[in-house]
């Protein structure tokens, strides 16, 4: 059994937190609050941890693909019957933040065959302390594809919009873009979708908010360490 990975903006995952419209939860019921609950746990094991954050990446990259646009497609079936069916409008692909991104790639390798997955490295500049572009490697073909950007976390925002920024650097235009994340905080989603409205945004959880260190409340630690670090 596993969670339903129906998503919504409707819910309340924050109740004083108004949810903006192109952002949507995953439907949030026992058994995801438990994977949640799970992964937030300081005792989990490194191996409890990434076993079920993976759990969660699956139904949010399922998530993600349903908001991609799509076609009518007609296909003949095994006993010669017409199937009136649709098809993907267009070609995706995926983009992670590194280096906490790349746990994501997996999940989308494993639902969508031989998807192209390009790669970002922003960290913060000390003197200015804003997100600075340290490497990308993009699919060159990028600017004809629908894009799933993925970072677990979406705290201040800002590496996030500098990751579009990128990308629509490259010719994709907002629309054609889906950011997928695990947790949330309400202050970072405001400020990302404030910037770029047209781009989607699939988030599991929106959490209480930010401390004074920018850490996300209650938050599951640094994803990276958890996730890489034994």
């Amino acid at each position: 059994m596993s969670p339903s990975a129906t998503a919504t903006n409707r819910t309340e995952p924050n109740k004083q937190y108004d949810v903006p419209p192109s952002v949507f939860t995953l439907r949030r019921n026992a058994q995801l609050e438990a994977l949640y609950t799970i992964i937030r746990d300081k005792d989990t094991s490194r191996g409890d941890f990434i076993f079920y954050s993976d759990r969660i990446i699956r139904l949010l990259v399922e998530e993600g693909l349903n908001h991609l646009p799509v076609v009518p497609r007609v296909v003949e079936t095994p006993t010669g019957a017409k199937y009136e069916g649709v098809g993907f409008e267009g070609k995706i692909c995926g983009v992670s933040i590194l280096r906490a991104g790349e746990a994501m790639e997996q999940g989308l390798r494993e639902v969508c065959r031989s998807v192209r997955i390009g790669k970002i490295l922003i960290q913060r500049d000390e003197e200015t302390t804003r997100p600075k572009l340290f490497y990308s490697k993009l699919p060159q073909d990028i600017a004809q594809r629908y894009v799933l950007l993925l970072d677990p976390m979406l705290a201040t925002g800002g590496s996030a919009m500098k990751a579009v920024e990128v990308i629509m650097e490259h010719g994709v235009p907002e629309d054609r873009i889906i950011f997928i994340n695990l947790v949330s905080a309400p202050e970072g989603l405001k400020t990302f979708t404030s910037r770029y409205p047209l781009v989607k945004v699939i988030t599991g959880w929106i959490d209480d908010g930010l401390n004074e260190r920018a850490y996300i409340v209650p938050g599951l630690g640094d994803f990276g360490e958890r996730r890489y670090c034994a």
